[in-house]
């Protein structure tokens, strides 16, 4: 798989944590030339200090900015010249119910979930179909089932998949390929960060993402399932039965989300 990835350019959006870092120094050990943003300078400098040697192209920007991500990717062509390969890996979560939820919290979600991923998207097209690249989005579980407690991000899901879906069958005859991965229950980091009801930073992460799939470890499926150009991946035992009876069987599906999620009320709240 190393080879595959060689001197290829690899975009990433939010790669200081979670499964966005994971992305950058498993492509950067695989040789590949890498861009990546957030919005901590200080985390972002601190990634570029570990790989003083290697192609790593960093800049400070926040994806629910358009003016962010056209300089994001502008810079990312001046630096290497192409773009291989754009994972919209950049995003935040939610908790709280939503008779109780500040609408503004949606839009937040929103913004850096969906609209992050169409900014740099559009922004980088041009030079995917030029090197018949491909485009990813990082999805959830939640992208296939809505959760409670987290219409927004759910929302945003949904909406991710469905632009990745119409966009695939669109660029069939450019040669780029499509996909959406949904890590399922993975310590990612984004329940570190999550907005409360108020639109707030959530001071504890309910889950124990220590019990989880490693970022690492989805660095690596992922990047297997983008080299197999595989059109979906569902990571996790607990992801796939929940995608599974969803489709089969939604209405058990109800029951057990609403018996899990309203009996663990920290995952709500």
């Amino acid at each position: 798989m190393n080879v595959h990835f060689k001197d290829k350019v690899a975009v990433i959006t939010g790669g200081t944590d979670g499964i966005g870092r994971a992305l950058v120094e498993t492509l950067l050990s695989y040789g590949a030339k890498v861009a990546t943003c957030g919005r901590s300078h200080d985390k972002l400098y601190e990634l570029q200090a570990q790989h003083p040697s290697l192609p790593l192209h960093t800049l400070v920007a926040d994806v629910s900015q358009e003016a962010d991500c056209k300089k994001f990717i502008d810079s990312t062509l001046k630096v290497f010249g192409r773009i291989d390969l754009l994972v919209n890996n950049a995003g935040i979560s939610m908790r709280g119910l939503f008779k109780e939820l500040e609408l503004d919290v949606i839009k937040k979600v929103m913004d850096v979930n969906f609209f992050g991923a169409i900014y740099c998207t559009k922004f980088a097209l041009p030079a995917l179909i030029e090197s018949k690249g491909t485009v990813v989005g990082i999805s959830s579980i939640a992208g296939y089932r809505g959760l409670p407690g987290r219409t927004g991000y759910s929302a945003s899901k949904f909406a991710l998949q469905g632009f990745l879906e119409s966009l695939k069958t669109e660029l069939k005859d450019d040669g780029v390929h499509v996909m959406w991965v949904s890590p399922g229950f993975t310590a990612s980091k984004i329940r570190d960060h999550a907005l409360n009801d108020k639109g707030e930073q959530q001071q504890e992460n309910p889950m124990d993402e220590g019990k989880m799939m490693t970022a690492e470890e989805c660095a690596v499926l992922l990047l297997n399932a983008i080299r197999k150009k595989k059109r979906t991946l569902v990571l996790t035992f607990t992801g796939k039965e929940t995608v599974f009876l969803n489709k089969f069987f939604p209405g058990l599906a109800d029951k057990l989300v609403h018996k899990f999620y309203f009996k663990n009320k920290e995952l709500i709240k």
